[in-house]
């Protein structure tokens, strides 16, 4: 998916969209306006795979699943019914630094929303009868995802890239650990992590501001905010410690009619500058338009891929720079040469104008067109007001845009696309 940066984009002519609110509990709630009868909102929660102990790999996620499997004052089923039966969807997620509960439904039926959302993320029972049966789902979703080598060499390179870091880790976990899980580790992971103080509650859509408030207010009443265990601190999260490939390439031999082939390396995180520079470096060669350098040295002028992307990953002290591509295993090395060659180019001599002013115009573009994925801008506002604090229009984002210099981004490519800091991983 094309990364948005973690912003909410807005209307320009709106300078100032944000409502914010701090609870006496601690948790955040942001809201911003849109123009539809469709509200989008939801719980993010500061818990992912990187707050896991070794003991708990694949808690996280699993927790998100057992969320959804009964609360204090809810059934499986009858938290299945309450948006579904007036047309609305929940659903959630988890990822390394956090898990998103969120869901859409019609502006006048937001207090049942609210409601389900704050009971899901605070009371949930996980219950061990429950957890036998959800396991094997969770199971069934790891060998569903083993069967994808395209996925799969993603997991493989972060491991690779944090080696005996959690951000290395599977987010899904391995099924030995997950069926050793018990009704008490669920409790103690939850009760350390889905704190209030580590919660945003957040709405896109038109409604009010104070009502929000006031709906959150009463639904976190029903839940027991006082627990002994609430008084255990969750454990700091370690910052990666500095990576440099031991090898240049690692090949692993799968039973897959094509060759799946990653390179990259670590690349910046959301809190450093340099992460726009790459962003916009990343859209240029392998974004999701066909005029992608990639794409057009690969595919349209070789015939050599179907297939070739690139993603900057970006987490809140540090990130991952990739591009895939799929091939026939007899031309893995020469399309790697000619990504290498599209590497080199921009680290040889800085863009010109010209052409940094093209590169503006396409991204500012895909930004504008991604305005109308709600839900995605929705999940975006959360996730940069739950890690760094702050919001961000559209017209702020393409002011930082416009002022990037061709010495910027040919410096950010020198740094991030030297061959001494880059890896290649093989699945043929």
């Amino acid at each position: 998916m094309h990364e948005i940066l973690s912003v909410i984009i807005m209307p320009p002519f709106i300078e100032n969209p944000f409502t914010t609110h701090t609870l006496p509990c601690g948790m955040r709630i942001i809201c911003a306006p849109s123009p539809t009868q469709v509200v989008y909102c939801g719980i993010a929660v500061d818990a992912g795979t990187r707050d896991e102990q070794r003991h708990e790999s694949g808690m996280a996620h699993f927790v998100e699943h057992m969320s959804f499997k009964g609360t204090h004052r809810r059934t499986a089923r009858q938290i299945i019914n309450r948006l579904e039966s007036v047309g609305g969807d929940l659903n959630a997620y988890t990822g390394k630094e956090e898990t998103v509960f969120y869901s859409s439904v019609l502006r006048q039926h937001l207090p049942k929303a609210i409601d389900l959302l704050v009971d899901i993320t605070l009371n949930s029972t996980f219950l061990q009868e429950e957890m036998n049966k959800e396991v094997e789902v969770v199971i069934d979703e790891i060998e569903s995802y083993n069967d994808q080598p395209s996925e799969l060499i993603f997991d493989e390179f972060e491991e690779i890239c944090f080696p005996t870091h959690p951000l290395g880790r599977n987010i899904l976990g391995e099924a030995p650990q997950l069926r050793e899980l018990t009704s008490e580790h669920m409790h103690a992971f939850h009760q350390r992590m889905y704190r209030p103080e580590r919660m945003v509650l957040f709405v896109y859509g038109d409604v009010d501001p104070e009502q929000v408030i006031r709906l959150t207010e009463k639904a976190l009443a029903n839940s027991d905010l006082s627990h002994p265990s609430y008084s255990l601190m969750p454990l700091p999260r370690t910052a990666p410690m500095p990576f440099s490939p031991a090898e240049a390439a690692t090949t692993r031999k799968k039973d897959t009619h094509q060759a799946h082939v990653v390179i990259g390396g670590r690349s910046f995180g959301g809190n450093d500058p340099r992460h726009l520079h790459l962003y916009l470096l990343n859209n240029m060669l392998g974004g999701p338009c066909m005029s992608s350098l990639l794409n057009l040295s690969l595919r349209e002028r070789n015939g050599l891929v179907y297939t070739v992307e690139s993603n900057a990953t970006c987490y809140t002290d540090s990130g991952v720079w990739t591009t895939y591509f799929g091939c026939d295993p007899e031309d893995v090395r020469k399309c790697c040469r000619l990504v290498e060659r599209e590497l080199q180019k921009l680290m040889d001599k800085p863009l010109s104008e010209q052409k940094l002013n093209a590169a503006r115009q396409q991204l500012k573009g895909q930004i504008a067109v991604s305005y109308d994925n709600f839900e995605s801008l929705a999940i975006s506002m959360a996730k940069r007001y739950l890690h760094y604090g702050s919001t961000q229009t559209m017209r702020q984002l393409f002011n930082r845009l416009d002022a990037l210099t061709p010495n910027q981004l040919w410096e950010t490519a020198q740094e991030v696309f030297s061959p001494q800091n880059l890896h290649t991983l093989i699945y043929k």
